[in-house]
């Protein structure tokens, strides 16, 4: 049977670039693998596959039975297919805290690690083979290094992450900084996207207590592009939070050059979020949150009702 490998739903870069890299690794070692998709790549994660020569893999809805699976860049069930404790996960390497709520057929390898990225981890955990990395694998584990740490800016950067990829952009004879600024322009293009898919584009659940939030996260170089659309999106958002079953939709529109986050302010319920949990004042439907660069170190585990 291949083994199926993917990340989590609103694939980003490393959600799409890690699969790709494990599904190398592990039919070099001998194990059929595909690398799959559970949604629509962002334009940066589609920008890299291009880049590095390769195709966006196949979209999935969900998993057979005893399917064999590796789970990467997640372990939140969900983020994962709703038949995920069905499948015969083998697998998981991540960098995000443990959730929980996952059920497995038997004992399986699981490593999660204090990283920037999933792609830092795969290299430490391919050993010599990493040496025979081609030049397009090497390619993605860079970009998916740049775009988790935006280029080094993102607090949840690591001496590890950092010169793994340096050590990487020299083997591959790039500057790195010209090659992020391609990658951020690419991340930075939403003008072919819907309110309704900007909003679910780069996002993951999360609950505050009986609160449930699909806090969304926008990384740009320009953020005007998405500032001037202010209205439209937040308009949008009571419709995405009832469709996905939700209470509020929170979004954060990160500016990758200044390092700061701008929050939409819809509601009264999005003002006190914002308050209680950055202590902002809040005078608009939109606040700055200087400094305010990753979700996963700085939004989530800030969050309060």
């Amino acid at each position: 049977m291949t083994t199926l490998v993917f990340g989590h739903k609103s694939p980003d870069t490393d959600s799409t670039g890690s699969p790709l890299i494990w599904e190398w690794f592990l039919n070099h070692m001998g194990t059929d693998a595909k690398a799959v998709l559970l949604g629509t790549p962002n334009t940066e994660a589609a920008f890299v596959a291009q880049r590095w020569g390769f195709e966006i893999p196949e979209i999935i809805a969900d998993v057979a039975d005893n399917q064999a699976c590796v789970i990467v860049d997640t372990n939140n069930p969900a983020e994962l297919p709703a038949n995920i404790n069905g499948a015969d996960v083998q697998a998981i390497i991540d960098h995000h805290k443990l959730v929980g709520g996952l059920e497995t057929k038997g004992p399986i390898d699981i490593t999660i690690r204090p990283l920037a990225c999933t792609a830092t981890i795969m290299h430490d955990l391919m050993g010599d083979h990493a040496d025979h990395m081609p030049e397009g694998i090497k390619g993605l584990m860079l970009s998916c290094i740049l775009s988790d740490t935006l280029e080094f800016r993102s607090p949840t950067t690591t001496d590890t992450d950092k010169a793994l990829a340096q050590k990487l952009a020299a083997d591959l004879g790039i500057d790195l900084h010209s090659y992020a600024s391609e990658m951020f322009a690419a991340k930075s293009d939403v003008s072919a996207f819907s309110d309704a898919e900007l909003l679910r584009m780069d996002s993951k659940e999360y609950a505050v207590g009986d609160t449930k939030f699909r806090v969304s996260v926008l990384e740009t170089t320009a953020p005007k592009i998405v500032l001037d659309r202010k209205d439209s999106i937040m308009a949008a958002m009571p419709a995405v939070a009832t469709q996905d079953g939700v209470d509020q939709v929170l979004l954060f529109v990160v500016d990758i050059l200044n390092e700061e986050a701008t929050m939409f302010i819809p509601n009264d319920l999005s003002k006190s979020v914002a308050e209680a949990s950055f202590g902002a004042t809040v005078t608009s439907d939109t606040v700055v949150l200087p400094g305010v660069m990753s979700r996963k170190k700085q939004i989530i585990p800030n969050l309060k009702v």
